[in-house]
């Protein structure tokens, strides 16, 4: 058992209000300069959409991600070293600036320089790439809260699962509704990234897990860029280098959250430490698509165990780490409650970014005096306006029993909490939704103590920065299963 420490996020996407301050404060603190005009590390996207960059969940485009090789490994989606080498200078995988968008500015000197006339000036938007006048079309949220939904929303790949009715269901604006989903890089345990990258360039931090970049190491050549299925790394035409989300590493290591989390208006982020067995790793992203929200859990480790604190210890695991993996509110929402998924499964990177799912408003509807039942309830989400299969196909490889399993999680709790603040549901009835969502009144107690009454120390909670004491049996930095290795 070779035991790591990753740390890793659940974004509660019930409580996201789509205000993108996260977005806001991590492109001021990190990408406000040449070069990354078009780089939004954390990035917000309304669904139904297309997301940033456009259909970025089209891998039979982009070819991102892992596929099954056999029956027991996995494959880089963009082939081999050689094929990869043939595409260094002509990668027809890689998004253009299309694909993203065109920044721009405004001459806002020209509201001040303009002569006297009868009409009021305007500042013309310019590109931020060439200075020239541009005619906006495109932006990192362009469709934001559905707008233009018969133009973006759509098209969002993650329609493909749903019937015609379903679709025009959905897109009717009487019955419109959207969520939000917050993205940042998912710190893979299995990163395509990391295995696509010749030159060693992008690593996994040997302490906690982070997928970073040594630019001194980069050679532009992009692969990066193409291999990673979320579109989460890119290209600075400024420096010629590759960039990323860094996890906030260096604030992190001062003990302070990172900036995104400890901006968030509508506290949804929760991030913890969590620990795997990396030997695992080729074993539980070849298993079948129906299979890998189930791999994804089975990765995780018990802190709790003292046999895995030992393989803990002889992995390099110091003892502060496993306090804070026995503390993590990650490792509770996803293996203690099961509650939360990771983002499209099928690319097979084992992601360490997770998400509970959105539930839809609570409507008070009674017949002959009774509240709906949590029954009546999940019945109504599952033919409502966001379908269950769009929900599977996002977060459980479109296997729709891992889906519903956190909806009746999240609807128990509901009806737990009416009966006890409203008082017009029965206790009865709140049984039998505990019963069927396999959920004890301590661990809904828990639940909503930490996503209702937590504070920030809570939500995130990491161990003291252990750069310094990173030992040598980490062997350096090596992430996924693929060729690629590079110092820490």
């Amino acid at each position: 058992m070779d035991v790591r420490a990753q740390i890793a996020s659940v974004f509660h996407l019930d409580k996201c209000i789509g205000c993108h301050t996260c977005s806001v404060v991590c492109k001021n603190l990190w990408t406000n300069r040449e070069g990354a005009e078009h780089m939004w590390w954390n990035n917000v996207e309304a669904r139904p959409g297309l997301g940033y960059p456009r259909r970025w969940e089209d891998q039979e485009k982009w070819s991102g991600g892992w596929e099954k090789d056999g029956d027991d490994g996995v494959k880089l989606k963009a082939g081999g070293r050689l094929g990869m080498l043939s595409r260094i200078f002509h990668n027809p995988a890689l998004p253009t600036i299309d694909d993203y968008y065109e920044p721009w500015t405004y001459q806002y000197k020209d509201l001040f320089d303009a002569p006297l006339g009868d009409t009021s000036p305007t500042a013309r938007p310019v590109s931020r790439l060439t200075g020239k006048p541009i005619d906006v079309k495109s932006g990192p949220n362009w469709d934001d809260d559905l707008a233009g939904s018969k133009e973006h929303a759509a098209k969002d790949p993650g329609l493909d699962a749903l019937t015609a009715t379903e679709r025009a269901a959905l897109l009717a604006t009487e019955r419109m509704t959207y969520f939000h989903l917050p993205r940042t890089c998912n710190h893979c345990a299995n990163p395509a990234c990391v295995a696509a990258c010749p030159s060693g360039a992008i690593y996994k931090r040997g302490e906690d897990g982070l997928v970073v970049s040594n630019p001194e190491a980069c050679r532009g050549w992009r692969l990066c860029v193409s291999s990673c299925p979320y579109k989460k790394v890119f290209f600075n035409h400024a420096t010629g280098k590759s960039e990323k989300c860094i996890g906030c590493y260096p604030r992190i290591e001062s003990g302070e959250a990172p900036a995104c989390f400890a901006s968030c208006v509508g506290r949804i982020r929760f991030q913890g430490v969590v620990l795997y067995d990396a030997t695992r790793l080729a074993e539980l992203a070849s298993r079948p698509e129906h299979d890998l929200v189930a791999a994804a859990r089975d990765l995780l480790l018990d802190p709790e165990s003292p046999e895995v604190q030992a393989a803990a210890r002889a992995s390099g695991v110091s003892d502060a780490v496993i306090d804070a993996a026995k503390r993590s509110p990650t490792y509770s929402f996803v293996k203690r409650w099961n509650l939360a998924l990771p983002l499209h499964p099928e690319f097979r990177t084992l992601p360490m970014v997770f998400y509970v799912p959105p539930l839809l408003p609570f409507v008070s509807e009674k017949e002959d005096g009774i509240t709906r039942t949590a029954d009546g309830l999940f019945a109504t989400l599952e033919s409502s306006r966001v379908p269950l299969k769009y929900i599977a196909a996002l977060f459980s490889a479109g296997n729709e029993a891992e889906a519903a399993a956190p909806y009746r999680k999240l609807l128990a709790i509901r009806l737990w909490r009416r009966a006890e603040t409203v008082g017009d549901v029965s206790r009865d009835e709140v049984a039998r939704a505990f019963i069927a969502a396999d959920l004890t009144q301590d661990d809904a107690a828990a639940i909503h103590e930490l996503t209702t009454f937590s504070r920030l120390e809570d939500r995130v909670v990491l161990p003291p920065g252990t750069r310094a004491e990173a030992l040598e049996e980490w062997d350096g930095a090596q992430g996924g299963i693929g060729f690629a290795r590079a110092g820490a």
